[in-house]
């Protein structure tokens, strides 16, 4: 072969080369979200460039171009729903204080509970109940001895009911209180937990962590460490845990160089997966069958009534099943995180649920009869941290307090109740008893001609609203003012333990229309022609960031150049 010919060789297997790592790459951008959540190094960008701006004053009740009667009307019921907020609760508003000056969670939580633009007016005056003395039932009283009926379902944890996770945890310090905090050897309690578990979830081998965070963690190292991959893949909207490879949102430290984002239900995914080789693993989170590739629904990005989910079983089952045989296919590992559902959907989980066995799955919260743990199932192959033939090569996990005596003998207490009869039975109905309630109550808001409704999955809810409008993350205030607890996210998730009886639904549903009813009446869902649709509210936000981008452009003193 001459020189002319082998430079024509080098040049067309080059661009072969080329055309091949372009297609690969169009292929990868198409199976990826086509909004930012699915594009980590643009979102990072843009969340650099959203200025601070701040809607005060008349701005913050005219901000739709509502006309004055409204204008008055929004005055007026803000200033009264604050003055009931505050005068009820004055212990708690001074512990907030203390708190949000020296407790980072609490801080962000109080700045992040509205859209940014009306942060000010509403941490000034619109009180959230943050300190909570007692629970009993579906329950809570604050520290100033107001009542509420539960919805936070204490991020997932609360089952069962608080009572019944109270006597477990009250009944273990007895138990164990001969042995004490002992760390590091094992009570005996623990190989009970371990077969329960293994037997529930289908799989060969255990680790106990301290969160769900950690196993997540966990189980993602060892799908690296065995399969020889670094790639991850995680689907837009899913929530792993707040470390930095999996990381959802706009601004969010998420790892650009070994974490795909990628739509879910989507064919284009699989195919990707079916044709790439450096993937380790493919995380997936059920509960994002309530409102697949979007983020947890949270009223602080609530900026119109944009908010969409819906629950199709038959078709996340497909996908699920379709995601496995892929996985299966190709040597991917297929990790299940149940930290958030854990055994809400059915006593084997998400994966008796939807009839999809993982190669890994993870646990928390629910698990650990209402105190912290976390919890990774594998296979056998798969949980190994050590190579047999090669003994310094280890994928070492430890913790301080894996397998603390007294969670795990909590831990012993809950898994024995959900062998119950009454639990089993609990299961058996679990989907139609919350969608029957979930029809009655939109049917009620239907009548009554209230722009909201409910969707679900099962006993998590989230709100949604009819009608366009800039105000809609006010409702979690007047929610709590009809003495409904929700979590710091707001209206975005709401979490019934199974204990809610009929008439328990029913004070909840009675609550929720006198908060509708009254936001009704305050003006905040009346709109202005130029807010009567998503898009307007949309175009107007953005150019209420563009005025204050160039504003604070101008402002900055440029160095001078010679």
């Amino acid at each position: 072969m001459n020189l002319d010919s082998l430079t024509l060789l080098i040049g067309a297997s080059a661009s072969a080369y080329l055309v091949f790592k372009a297609h690969r790459r169009f292929q990868l951008s198409r199976a990826k979200h086509p909004g930012l959540s699915g594009h980590v190094r643009m979102a990072k960008r843009v969340s650099k460039l959203i200025p601070q701006y701040s809607l005060e004053g008349d701005s913050f009740f005219n901000c739709d171009s509502a006309n004055e009667l409204t204008v008055e009307k929004r005055k007026k019921g803000f200033n009264e729903l604050s003055r009931e907020l505050l005068d009820r609760c004055p212990q708690g508003k001074l512990l907030l204080e203390q708190a949000i000056t020296s407790i980072s969670d609490a801080q962000f939580t109080h700045k992040y509970r509205v859209p940014f633009q009306f942060r000010k007016m509403v941490n000034e005056n619109l009180l959230p109940a943050l300190f909570l003395k007692k629970t009993e039932g579906v329950h809570v009283w604050d520290i100033d001895g107001n009542e509420y009926i539960d919805v936070t379902g204490a991020y997932g944890t609360n089952l069962l009911g608080y009572d019944i996770y109270k006597s477990f945890i009250r009944h273990a310090a007895t138990d164990m209180d001969a042995l004490g905090p002992v760390l590091g050897p094992y009570h005996p309690v623990v190989l009970d937990n371990t077969r329960r578990i293994l037997a529930l979830a289908g799989q060969d081998e255990i680790s106990y962590h301290m969160s769900g965070t950690e196993a997540v963690m966990q189980a993602v190292r060892l799908a690296q460490y065995h399969t020889g991959c670094q790639r991850i893949v995680r689907f837009a909207g899913a929530y792993h845990g707040w470390w930095g490879d999996v990381q959802p949102g706009i601004g969010n430290p998420v790892s650009a160089d070994r974490t795909l984002t990628l739509q879910e239900m989507s064919q284009r995914t699989l195919h990707v997966l079916a044709t790439r080789k450096d993937i380790a693993c493919v995380l997936v989170n059920p509960l994002q069958a309530l409102h697949p590739n979007t983020n947890a629904p949270g009223d602080s990005a609530l900026i119109n009534s944009g908010r969409k989910a819906g629950y199709n079983k038959e078709a996340y089952t497909q996908w699920l099943k379709q995601l496995r045989q892929v996985c299966t296919e190709n040597g991917i590992v297929l990790i299940l995180d149940e930290v958030f559902l854990g055994f809400r959907l059915a006593k084997g989980g998400a994966q008796d649920y939807f009839g999809v066995r993982a190669d890994m799955v993870t646990y928390g919260k629910t698990l650990g009869g209402g105190l912290p743990v976390g919890v990774l199932c594998g296979k056998a192959e798969l949980m190994k941290r050590y190579r047999n033939n090669k003994p310094a090569d280890i994928c070492f996990a430890r913790g301080t307090f894996n397998s603390h005596p007294y969670v795990m003998q909590t831990m012993n207490l809950f898994l024995k109740h959900i062998d119950s009869v009454e639990v089993e039975r609990m299961y058996q109905n679990v989907d139609a008893v919350w969608n029957t309630r979930r029809a009655a109550l939109n049917k009620r808001l239907t009548e009554l001609e209230l722009p909201v409704e409910v969707q679900n999955m099962v006993s998590v809810f989230t709100i949604l609203y009819t009608k366009p409008s800039r105000f809609n993350w006010m409702f979690q205030f007047y929610l709590l003012q009809a003495r409904m607890m929700l979590s710091w996210v707001g209206s975005g998730r709401m979490i019934f333990s199974h204990n809610y009886t009929d008439a328990d639904f029913d004070t909840f549903c009675d609550r929720f229309i006198q908060a509708a009813r009254r936001m009704q009446a305050d003006g905040w869902w009346d709109t202005s022609e130029a807010c009567n649709s998503n898009k307007k509210i949309q175009r107007r936000v953005l150019s209420e960031t563009w005025r204050a981008l160039t504003s604070s452009i101008g402002s900055i003193n440029w160095p001078l150049r010679r």
